[in-house]
C-alpha cells in the first residue's frame, strides 16, 4: 500500500480488510489502457457508492431538519452531495495524488477535475460500504461532508441555479429566463444537449449536459457568473 493511501486510512481511522477493493476506488478508467494492474476501473464502485452517499445523505437531513419538507430536503441534499461538493471533499482528503489514471488524462488536469474527483469520492464509499459497512461510511461522511449543511443554508446555496437565476431574472429583468435548444448529438446511450439562457429576448450563456435539464442547470449556472459580476 502507499504512503499517500496510507495516510488517508490513518487520518479516517479506517482499518480495511481489501487492500485491493480500496485501491481499486481510484482507478480511472483511462488506466486500463496503460496498465493491466487492474481488470475493472471505479465505476461500478462509484455506482454503488452513490446510492450510499444519497442514502446517508436523506437520513442525515431527516434528522437533523425537522421542520423541512420534502422539496427543502431534496434541495438540501442536492446542495450537499453536487460535483464541487464532493470534489472539494475528495480534494481535501488528498484524493488528487492517488488517482491512478491515463498519462494523457493527468496532462489535461485530470487529477484537479472536480467531476474525476467527485467520482471517486463516490468509489471510495462504494468500497468502504463493501469492506467496512454503511455505518463506518456515515461517520467519514459526518466528518467531511455533513458539516457543510449550515453553510449551505445560512448562504442559501441549496436552491439551485434555475431557480436562483428566475429570482435573479424577475427582480432585475422583470421577466422569467426561457432555455433554448441549440443542438442535440450523439447516440441515444450518450446524448448531448447544449441550451442557452434567454431573459427578455437576449440571450445568454450555453450550457451542456447528458439531459436536456442538466444543460439548462448548466447554462443557469454560467449565466448567473456573468450577471452576478458584472
Amino acid at each position: 500500500m502507499n504512503i499517500a493511501l496510507t495516510k488517508l486510512l490513518t487520518t479516517l481511522g479506517l482499518e480495511i480488510k481489501d487492500e485491493h477493493l480500496i485501491q481499486n476506488a481510484f482507478v480511472h478508467r483511462s488506466y486500463l489502457n496503460e496498465s493491466h494492474e487492474y481488470k475493472h476501473s471505479n465505476e461500478r464502485l462509484e455506482y454503488l457508492g452513490d446510492a450510499v452517499l444519497e442514502l446517508a445523505t436523506s437520513n442525515f437531513l431527516y434528522a437533523t431538519y425537522p421542520d423541512f419538507q420534502e422539496g427543502m430536503l431534496t434541495n438540501m441534499r442536492a446542495a450537499l452531495v453536487r460535483t464541487e461538493s464532493l470534489g472539494d471533499t475528495a480534494s481535501n482528503l488528498g484524493f488528487s495524488k492517488l488517482l491512478l489514471m491515463s498519462k494523457g488524462e493527468e496532462a489535461t488536469g485530470g487529477r484537479s477535475n472536480r467531476s474525476i474527483l467527485a467520482d471517486t469520492f463516490e468509489a471510495f464509499l462504494g468500497a468502504v460500504y463493501l469492506d467496512l459497512g454503511f455505518e463506518t461510511c456515515v461517520k467519514i461522511l459526518e466528518s467531511h461532508l455533513f458539516q457543510k449543511a449550515a453553510e449551505v443554508l445560512k448562504s442559501e446555496t441549496y436552491k439551485d441555479n434555475k431557480s436562483l437565476l428566475q429570482e435573479i431574472a424577475q427582480s432585475r429583468f422583470k421577466s422569467t429566463p426561457e432555455y433554448k435548444l441549440i443542438s442535440e448529438s450523439g447516440p441515444d446511450h450518450d446524448k448531448e444537449f447544449v441550451m442557452q439562457v434567454v431573459i427578455a429576448g437576449t440571450a445568454y450563456q450555453i450550457g451542456k449536459g447528458k439531459s436536456k435539464q442538466s444543460s439548462q442547470e448548466d447554462a443557469a449556472k454560467s449565466t448567473l457568473e456573468m450577471i452576478t459580476h458584472s
